[in-house]
C-alpha cells in the first residue's frame, strides 16, 4: 500500500465559513442524514474584530450520502462573544442540541459559559436564544441522554488554581441545568481534568474519560445515572479532546488527539484499550465518529493552523486494529 495515498477529503474549508475551521462533531439523524458542526473564525481564538465583529461562530454541513459529499457551510449561530467548540446530538424526542461554549477577555480575565441550542426540524433552522448550562465552565463533548429527557453535559472550568471536569445534568431534555458536580477536583493522580466524555456500558454502569495536559488521560463510573463518581483511574494512555461511540459490534471507540490524531479501541467495556491507531498525522485532530450504514466509520477532525479545514476520513474496524478506505 501505498504510504502516499490521501485516504481523507476536506468537508468544509474558507467560504462562509471562515479561514480557520475548527474542533468538529457529527452525528446521525433519524432521517439518515449525517450532520457536522465546527467552529468557525479566523484562528483558535477568534475575538470580535472589524472583519468578525460578533467573533468565532458556529457552522454546520450535512451529508445525505454517508459522507460522500457535503452541504455548503450553514451558519448555526454567532452571538456577541466568540462561540467555540460545538457538539451535536439528537435526543430521543428527535430534538437536536448543540452544546458549545462561550469566550470573552473582560478587565477581570478571561470569562467562559456553557450553553445548548436546540432544533426541531433536523437542523435546517436554530433557536435564537441559547440556554446556559453553566456560567464560568467550557465544554467539548455532546450532550449525552442517558434515559428518555436525563441528559448529562461534560463540563470543565478553574477554580482556586486548578482545573477540574465536572458533570451537569438536566431532567427535561436540555432545557434547565442543575449546578455542575465536580468529578476530578481534589484527585491526587489529575491534577487538571477537562474535557469528558461519556458513555452507557453494558452493565448500566455510565463511562466518562477525562483529558489531562499533565498525565495520563483518566475515567470514573457512575453507577446511578450521573448522580455519583467513582475516583478517576489513570487509563494507560494519553490523550485530549475524548470522544466515545460504540458500533453495532458492541466495540467501543475512543478517539481522541495524542499522538496526532488517534484511535482506541475496547472490546471489553473499557477493561482494557486497544491502540493507539493513528489516523492522520495532524494535530489539530478533536476526531468523532459516526458509524455508515456499510459497516465502516466516518471520522471527523481538523487540521490546526492558519487555512485550517475540517477533515473526514472513512475506515473499518478490524480485529487488528484499523484499515484506512477510499472514498
Amino acid at each position: 500500500m501505498s504510504t502516499n495515498t490521501v485516504y481523507y477529503q476536506r468537508i468544509s474549508r474558507g467560504g462562509a465559513a471562515g479561514s480557520y475551521q475548527a474542533f468538529p462533531d457529527a452525528c446521525r439523524l433519524r432521517n439518515g442524514d449525517i450532520v457536522c458542526v465546527f467552529y468557525a473564525g479566523y484562528g483558535h481564538i477568534s475575538l470580535p474584530n472589524r472583519e468578525y465583529p460578533r467573533g468565532g461562530r458556529l457552522c454546520l454541513v450535512r451529508s445525505r450520502d454517508e459522507g460522500r459529499t457535503w452541504s455548503q457551510p450553514q451558519e448555526l449561530y454567532d452571538g456577541p462573544d466568540d462561540d467555540r467548540d460545538p457538539h451535536i446530538a439528537q435526543l430521543s424526542n428527535s430534538t437536536l442540541v448543540c452544546s458549545f461554549f462561550t469566550y470573552r477577555q473582560t478587565s477581570n480575565g478571561e470569562e467562559f459559559d456553557t450553553k445548548v441550542l436546540f432544533s426541531h426540524d433536523d437542523g435546517y433552522t436554530w433557536s435564537k436564544r441559547p440556554v446556559t448550562v453553566a456560567k464560568g465552565f467550557a465544554t467539548s463533548t455532546p450532550v449525552r441522554e442517558v434515559s428518555p429527557g436525563r441528559c448529562l453535559l461534560g463540563v470543565y472550568t478553574v477554580q482556586n488554581g486548578q482545573e477540574f471536569a465536572a458533570m451537569a445534568f438536566s431532567n427535561d431534555a436540555g432545557l434547565h441545568w442543575h449546578k455542575p458536580l465536580p468529578i476530578s477536583a481534589g484527585c491526587s493522580t489529575l491534577p487538571d481534568g477537562s474535557e469528558t466524555d461519556i458513555i452507557r456500558l453494558k452493565d448500566g454502569n455510565l463511562l466518562a474519560v477525562i483529558r489531562s495536559d499533565k498525565v495520563n488521560m483518566h475515567f470514573c463510573l457512575s453507577r446511578d445515572e450521573g448522580k455519583t463518581w467513582t475516583p478517576p483511574q489513570d487509563i494507560g494512555f494519553p490523550g485530549h479532546a475524548p470522544h466515545l461511540t460504540r458500533l453495532s459490534t458492541g466495540a467501543i471507540l475512543l478517539t481522541h488527539r495524542l499522538p496526532h490524531t488517534a484511535l482506541h479501541i475496547s472490546r471489553d467495556e473499557g477493561k482494557s484499550w486497544q491502540g493507539p491507531f493513528v489516523l492522520d498525522e495532524v494535530i489539530g485532530a478533536y476526531p468523532s465518529t459516526v458509524e455508515l450504514k456499510d459497516g465502516s466509520v466516518l471520522v471527523v477532525y481538523y487540521e490546526e493552523g492558519e487555512g485550517s479545514a475540517i477533515r473526514a476520513l472513512r475506515i473499518q474496524v478490524r480485529k487488528d486494529g484499523i484499515e484506512k478506505l477510499k472514498w
